[in-house]
């Protein structure tokens, strides 16, 4: 991203710290610190103890004063969204850091696709402040919707020009979705059809207390991909789990992940009636852990072949009421009962299917070794010959996960 780097080395209050050991290992980074002769800070901290913020502090003021970051506060203010949520009491909660300018209470926004009228702004310590300057971040209240976190947050002089300001980003976000299912025409789209046949894809919807979790989920999801299976969120969301999502899933056949979220009892019965599966999590990894199970299931198991013996037709007896059974030798290996079989004549395979019968003399055994005789019948095939060769096998259903 090309911004400078300020290392806070944490945890100095444990009698093992050893900072330098840290800085060391930064240096297979490209992170030379000043200690080594670099430009990186690098201050040692005890975040439980206290030791050394005020230093930490001093060292971020330094690396500002030094690029001269500077912000004009006389002006209308301009902001970026860190992270927004929707809170069951106040509505969508937007948490914006002021870069440039002052937002007053009262002052009309647009953060992305959202906006409406500054209700409220609460400050780090939920204090509720009346107006936020430069590099201040705080939670404000009164946006018409949850926006996403990266968005930019801009003050408008009316109401009109808020519509007019998200309506163009809403027409264009939608544009730029309609590229890019289309843009792919021709030999390209057909072979990337052919191969979308073959790929199996788990539809999710994801719900979450926070955008920020809802988009750090959707984005895990999406690393959960093969050339045979993937896993598909058709939405994301935040707050609680409503009648529509229950719909979307029912017709999609998705499963819908709530992290730190809930269904209330109307949408909880919905569910069960349309037969929609609801999975809670408050632990990220335990959520990404079923997914992958679920995925998993969808793979095709591992076929594994290990050839365990070969046999040489001697001659064919005919049997009344048992068919044709071959009186053979084992050249090699082992031979054993129920394994599979490939009777293969000037080298070709004419036949592939089980061992229905191994006798030794007059005894059904359930193997035989190498160098010994004996009597071999197959499962819905008679056309065996003199002089034919037996390729014997055994098949292990290896289960596959991502």
């Amino acid at each position: 991203a090309n911004v400078p780097i300020i290392v806070a080395v944490n945890k100095i209050d444990k009698p093992e710290a050893n900072p330098s050991k840290v800085l060391q290992e930064l240096l297979q980074y490209d992170l030379v610190c000043e200690e080594f002769g670099g430009d990186i800070q690098a201050v040692p901290v005890s975040a439980k103890a206290k030791t050394n913020l005020d230093k930490l502090l001093e060292a971020i003021m330094l690396q500002a004063e030094i690029m001269e970051l500077k912000a004009n506060p006389n002006r209308t203010a301009e902001g970026i969204v860190v992270e927004a949520k929707l809170d069951k009491g106040r509505g969508p909660v937007a948490t914006i850091l002021v870069q440039r300018g002052n937002m007053k209470k009262g002052d009309i926004i647009v953060a992305g696709t959202q906006w409406g009228r500054v209700r409220a702004m609460m400050d780090e310590r939920g204090q509720t402040l009346e107006e936020a300057g430069p590099s201040l971040p705080v939670e404000v209240l009164g946006l018409d919707g949850a926006p996403e976190p990266g968005d930019q947050l801009v003050v408008v002089d009316n109401e009109a020009r808020a519509r007019e300001v998200t309506d163009y980003r809403v027409r264009l976000r939608r544009e730029k979705s309609q590229i890019k299912t289309s843009s792919r025409t021709g030999l390209e789209n057909m072979l990337a059809k052919i191969k979308e046949q073959k790929l199996k894809e788990f539809p999710f919807i994801v719900k979450a207390d926070v955008q920020g979790s809802a988009e750090a989920i959707t984005a895990s999801l999406g690393k959960f991909a093969n050339d045979e299976v993937a896993a598909k969120v058709i939405h994301q969301g935040v707050g609680g789990i409503t009648e529509s999502d229950v719909s979307l899933a029912k017709s999609t056949g998705a499963i819908i992940l709530a992290f730190n979220a809930r269904a209330g009892k109307p949408v909880r019965d919905l569910a069960e009636s349309e037969g929609v599966e609801i999975r809670y999590y408050s632990i990220i990894y335990n959520l990404l852990d079923d997914v992958k199970d679920i995925l998993s299931g969808m793979l095709e198991p591992e076929r594994k072949e290990t050839f365990i013996g070969y046999a040489e037709i001697l001659q064919v007896f005919s049997i009344s009421k048992v068919g044709k059974i071959a009186g053979c030798r084992v050249t090699e290996g082992t031979i054993k009962r129920g394994c599979g079989v490939r009777l293969l004549r000037d080298n070709v395979v004419i036949h592939e299917g089980k061992l229905s019968t191994l006798k030794r003399f007059k005894d059904e055994v359930s193997e035989v070794s190498g160098g010994q005789e004996c009597g071999m019948g197959f499962e819905d095939y008679q056309d065996i010959r003199d002089g034919d060769e037996i390729e014997c096998f055994e098949v292990e259903i290896i289960k596959r996960s991502l």
